[in-house]
């Protein structure tokens, strides 16, 4: 029997019944899509946060508190601080002393530092809970920000304390709506400030809505507002992009020197025990990398699940199959009386299979692909920087279940179907 005979006979049987026939396709449809979904998700996430990390600059090395664990071992990847902050332990070592001996290193063009806090902010009636972003002038030409219109706060003004202030678009909107706010008075707590400039409208970036902030010279935060003198992070403008490891050890070596760690030594498996440092440096490529490990293996937990639709979308396959064998059980008798051999009998029934998984994997892709953009659509218009991609990967997963599940689940059927006996096939009839 040619395969066009084979093809023929099989459409010819799945069309018998069409309802059973078009619910074991939705099932792997439904399975297909999933995969299609989950990679673009990914590749969208992705994407999201790499541009929204990228928006800090591709060219620094940022400079962290970290809660020291004690637990020998521990590198610079380690977690724990997080945890331990949100507890609400906080480390105090970090100064502007240090940031001013790290901007010393040759390949160190330009350094800021940041501390947050959040206060409620008055003009007139109009009384806000804000955040306040303590920094220095040298923020608005290291990240992305600008100024819409008016001025950043200068050096000078930072270090003589001077009480100026620049808000964010929404922060300027609901202090002063429509009019100008540039040389007017806020109020933080008792203190008066004059607004001295609006910064662009830039909006939430890795969930912090930079537009509803209110920027002051960060010693002017520390010492009226905060009562403090250290801060959260540091940032680090590079000369030289590819000695940016090198530039993070320099790093790590004037902070140790400064926080009176010892410094660490290097063990045989080439890491270094960092359980005692009260900070963590980090790259852009490190950021990339640790965000690369996060993205795949929520890709990976995804496709887990996704593997079960597809389970459950084979086993109706092998089910539609076995069903397909009971009530054809005369035929096959007949075909196989006839002079039909084993793998005749097995091919009929496996092409039926797979042209069942085919034709839910075409409409599942199809499916994936165009539910896809409207997840990209809808994220765009709620004002993610969310991009549309099918991946080549994505497509080759979906292609390869669709192999797998219609082969794998209908082979058993189609061997029960090849196995009968003519004559005891012909005597069930």
């Amino acid at each position: 029997m040619n395969i066009l005979s084979v093809i023929k006979i099989s459409f010819r049987s799945i069309l018998s019944n069409k309802v059973r026939t078009g619910l074991t396709i939705l099932g792997i449809v439904i399975g297909i899509a999933s995969v299609i979904i989950v990679f673009s998700a990914g590749d969208g996430i992705e994407s999201l946060v790499v541009g929204q990390i990228e928006s800090y600059g591709t060219d620094i090395v940022v400079a962290e508190v970290r809660i020291p664990t004690g637990k020998k071992g521990q590198t610079s990847k380690d977690m724990q601080s997080g945890a331990a902050m949100a507890q609400g332990v906080q480390i105090t070592t970090l100064k502007l002393d240090d940031m001013e001996d790290i901007n010393k290193l040759p390949n160190v063009v330009n350094s800021y530092g940041g501390i947050m806090g959040q206060e409620q902010v008055s003009h007139g009636n109009e009384i806000r809970k804000a955040f306040l972003f303590g920094t220095n002038a040298s923020y608005i030409d290291i990240d992305k920000s600008e100024i819409e219109y008016g001025s950043f706060f200068s050096e000078e003004e930072d270090r003589a304390l001077s009480e100026v202030a620049v808000l964010g678009s929404k922060m300027k909107e609901k202090l002063f709506g429509d009019s100008d706010p540039i040389g007017n008075i806020i109020k933080i707590r008792k203190e008066k400030f004059r607004v001295i400039g609006i910064m662009k409208e830039r909006g939430a970036v890795m969930g912090m809505d930079y537009d509803d902030f209110v920027y002051i010279p960060v010693r002017t935060l520390q010492k009226k507002i905060m009562g403090i003198n250290h801060l959260s992070y540091t940032v680090h403008q590079l000369k030289d992009l590819s000695l940016a490891e090198e530039t993070a050890e320099d790093i790590r070596h004037i902070l140790r020197e400064n926080h009176d760690i010892v410094q660490p030594i290097t063990e045989l498996n080439g890491n270094s025990d960092l359980s005692k440092d009260d900070f963590r440096v980090t790259t852009m490529v490190e950021m990339m990398d640790m965000l690369g490990t996060v993205t795949n293996a929520l890709t990976l937990l995804l496709l887990a699940v996704v593997a079960i639709s597809l389970v459950v979308g084979g086993v109706g396959i092998m089910n539609i199959m076995y069903v397909s064998v009971s009530e054809r059980t005369a035929e096959i008798g007949l075909r196989k009386a006839l002079g039909a051999k084993y793998f005749d009998i097995m091919l009929q029934f496996l092409s039926e299979s797979i042209i069942i998984t085919f034709v839910g994997g075409i409409i599942g892709i199809l499916g994936g692909i165009f539910i896809s953009f409207l997840i990209s659509l809808g994220a765009n218009k709620m004002g993610f920087d969310w991009e549309f991609n099918i991946s080549l990967n994505s497509l080759m997963v979906a292609t390869f279940f669709s192999l797998v599940f219609g082969v794998g689940f209908g082979l058993y059927p189609a061997r029960k179907a090849a196995k009968l006996s003519p004559i005891e096939a012909l005597r069930k009839e």
